[in-house]
């Protein structure tokens, strides 16, 4: 035991040693993107990374250790070639959808100045910031009308992102046709399914059939090109205009508080300091023991933490197996919450803290 413990503290020295280093290397790097910034210079220069790769493996003359080095070394290089991109081209957030989509709406206001890259589902946006390509990303977890995203909830369960803002976006579905078409000449409805449900009342009133399609502006975008005038698209007004389709009926949806929120997610977790409107996410799956559920509730409003959101999950690896999602009021990163945290780990088989965050209007 005394030299695993003796290991250990050798790792965390070298740790806090490497980050430091980390920390003067990214120095050096942004001063590089700066130099390449103002000479008009490619951020990529292949034959220089294999150069910086050649020099290296040479100052580890263990043969064993050297390739895991060299690996090393190589993910060191791409998160610096990310760092120059983020520096001279700017931020890139990730959204499901195309332009005119909400996700790409509520992408602008959080992100007015960063540039937003499309991505054809929820997944391929969320592992476009695991893998580097993008900064951040902003997903929808919740609808006022269509409740949660589940597919989205699953990532933050599955996913390594952390959640560090929400934000409320107040959406207005509208009826997007062909230019020439008319309220008589629509038979069918297409849109993605969450906003089709925001919409059932409008859609049933009217007898539409309803056709599902993976995000609304690019069912926007479907209806465009197909050019029929007996096919529309629900979608936001952006939308329209980007496309170029004809609002024929406004703010369609059931609920005229129509509100989605959006997370902003990325690779590491930055918990906000001292600010009275922080939240936490905590995701959980309990053991299988008889009031274990009743028993972590009890631990949590014990340290107290009052629960705003409470939902389950089903595992789709474990059948008839559920996890938790829980929003709390407060940081679960003070004092208190790392207390709840410990004690509530001896009724919890997992316990993720998926990020704390301030609204952000």
């Amino acid at each position: 035991m005394d030299s695993l413990n003796n290991a250990r503290k050798i790792i965390d020295e070298v740790d806090s040693e490497i980050a430091q280093l980390f920390c003067k290397r990214m120095e050096a790097v942004k001063a590089i993107a700066e130099y390449k910034k103002e000479h008009g210079l490619p951020i990529y220069d292949a034959d220089r990374e294999e150069e910086i790769i050649r020099a290296v493996a040479a100052r580890v003359k263990d043969e064993e250790l050297r390739s895991y080095y060299v690996n090393f070394i190589r993910d060191t290089v791409k998160i610096s070639r990310a760092y120059q991109s983020k520096l001279i081209e700017g931020m890139k957030v990730a959204f499901s959808g195309t332009l005119g989509a909400f996700g790409h709406i509520a992408t602008k206001k959080l992100f007015p100045s960063a540039l937003p890259v499309p991505y054809g589902d929820f997944i391929s946006a969320y592992r476009a910031v695991e893998n580097g390509e993008c900064d951040a990303a902003v997903l929808p977890v919740e609808n006022s009308v269509g409740g949660e995203v589940g597919q989205v909830t699953d990532l933050l369960f599955s996913g390594s992102l952390y959640v560090n803002c929400m934000t409320d976006l107040t959406v207005s579905q509208d009826l997007l046709v062909c230019p020439g078409a008319k309220s008589e000449d629509i038979k069918t409805v297409i849109s993605h399914p969450q906003a089709l449900a925001q919409c059932a009342k409008f859609i049933s009133e009217r007898g539409y059939k309803t056709i599902e399609y993976e995000n609304t502006a690019l069912a926007a975008q479907y209806v465009s090109e197909l050019g029929d005038v007996s096919v529309a698209a629900i979608a936001s007004e952006e939308a329209a205009q980007i496309f170029s389709l004809t609002v024929l009926e406004r703010n369609i949806n059931s609920g005229r508080a129509n509100t989605t929120r959006f997370a902003v997610l990325s690779r590491s977790d930055n918990p906000p300091t001292e600010h009275p409107g922080v939240h936490s996410i905590v995701l959980f799956t309990v053991k299988n023991e008889a009031g274990a559920l009743a028993k972590a509730l009890d631990i949590i409003g014990l340290y107290g933490f009052n629960m705003r959101t409470l939902r389950s999950r089903p595992m789709k690896e474990l059948l008839w197996q559920y996890y938790f999602y829980l929003e709390l009021e407060g940081d679960v990163h003070s004092e208190a919450g790392q207390n709840m945290i410990n004690m509530i780990h001896r009724f919890c088989d997992k316990f993720k803290v998926v990020g704390t965050y301030v609204n952000q209007g």
